[in-house]
């Protein structure tokens, strides 16, 4: 069996795992909830959120994200049937993600993180967006390297941004495939396309999270929070 510390880089997904992607989903849809005095559970509003954006990033792949949000903001409405939002109600959630909340445990278990591996961000965002977001709920975290699906030109889970992040670390660090871990929540974002890629995977679990889940659970670590993950580092790199 591997141990954590046998791997040299952390790829990150970061919306879902760093930052509370859920939470930050359901803050920005509130807006819409209210003009129609609409009172949805947290569940079914994820899962028609999870599904609209997931049909709107196959369809258009090359769109950065806060304009893929814009996209689904009137297709979410539509299918909770309310009232068609405006452009600019549509635009403002598109550029609601460089606001979206961190986990309370995020920025201090990657600076623990940090002291064994490189740390890589693999993450379904534009530039922009990211910047945003790690100057802001980050605090300015230093990553190694940033990867968006802006400079792939496709979204998780499409093989190739995992093909474009194995060499893209490759050149920069100098790791090979088998040196580095996927470390993210979501199943069907991350998990299952690294898995066919050849990498071996953390699961965050984020207990109750709900977006990204799948039956077929694939993970080859498994942690509740990224905290606890840091927590099982060092305790290996002790026995060391």
């Amino acid at each position: 069996m591997a141990k954590l510390s046998d791997y040299k880089v952390l790829t990150f997904d970061c919306y879902g795992t760093i930052v509370d992607w859920e939470t930050g989903v359901l803050n920005a849809l509130q807006p819409l909830l209210e003009a129609n005095n609409a009172a949805l559970s947290r569940k079914e509003l994820l899962a028609v959120y999870h599904e609209c954006e997931a049909a709107q990033q196959a369809e258009t792949p090359d769109l950065p994200y806060d304009k893929v949000l814009t996209a689904v903001h009137p297709k979410v409405a539509a299918r909770l049937g309310l009232k068609k939002p405006s452009a600019e109600e549509s635009e403002t959630f598109g550029a609601s993600v460089g606001k979206w909340p961190a986990f309370p445990d995020s920025v201090a278990a990657l600076s623990r993180l940090s002291r064994h591996y490189k740390l890589v961000i693999l993450s379904n965002v534009d530039r922009e967006s990211f910047a945003r977001t790690n100057a802001g709920p980050l605090q300015g975290f230093p990553f190694h390297l940033i990867i968006t699906a802006q400079d792939v030109g496709s979204y998780k889970p499409d093989i190739r941004n995992f093909e474009y992040m194995v060499r893209q670390v490759k050149d920069r660090f100098g790791a090979e495939k088998d040196q580095i871990i996927q470390t993210a929540q979501s199943q069907f974002h991350d998990h299952q396309p690294a898995k066919k890629t050849g990498i071996k995977s953390s699961w965050i679990v984020r207990p109750g999270a709900v977006m990204g889940n799948r039956m077929d659970e694939i993970y080859d670590w498994k942690f509740e929070t990224l905290g606890d993950m840091a927590d099982a580092v060092e305790e290996d790199a002790s026995r060391n």
